[in-house]
């Protein structure tokens, strides 16, 4: 094969390779740098609650500028409130992304929000969680805690 036919060859296998990634990409099970689907219930709360509650959704977190979006439905309960806290599981802890509530029992991180250096580490460590409070469970029905 002569060069001219090897270098069209090289680029009629590289467009086929950036497609297939950009297909995959867009595929649903494929997910961005950085995003997590998650599933919350109430045996994951701090002291664990009875519950037909769940919720699902998912948690992005850009690895090069902290951002985070997340959007999470949930079921069985009536959300008062949503948010990702900072504790290891088996433990509570304080608000550090809080979501609004954007259909009934929809609930989404306000765009433009972020994580400082300190929560991205607990991040990595595993220390995030997001949770979900009813007027029956204020201080929280379901949760999930994110993966480092």
């Amino acid at each position: 094969m002569n060069l001219q036919k090897r270098t069209i060859f090289r680029t009629l296998a590289a467009a086929g390779v950036l497609a297939v990634v950009s297909a995959c990409s867009n595929m649903p099970g494929m997910m961005a740098p950085g995003a997590q689907s998650i599933t919350m219930s109430g045996a994951n709360e701090v002291p664990p609650v009875t519950t037909s509650a769940a919720g699902t959704g998912t948690v992005t977190i850009n690895p090069t500028d902290k951002s985070v979006s997340a959007k999470i439905t949930l079921t069985g309960m009536t959300a008062t409130a949503a948010h990702i806290h900072m504790a290891a599981a088996g433990a509570n802890g304080p608000v550090i992304v809080p979501f609004t509530k954007t259909a009934d029992n929809v609930f989404e991180a306000a765009p433009g929000a972020k994580l400082t250096d300190a929560q991205y580490d607990a991040l990595k460590a595993g220390n995030l969680y997001v949770n979900a409070h009813s007027a029956a469970n204020p201080g929280g029905e379901v949760r999930a805690q994110l993966k480092p």
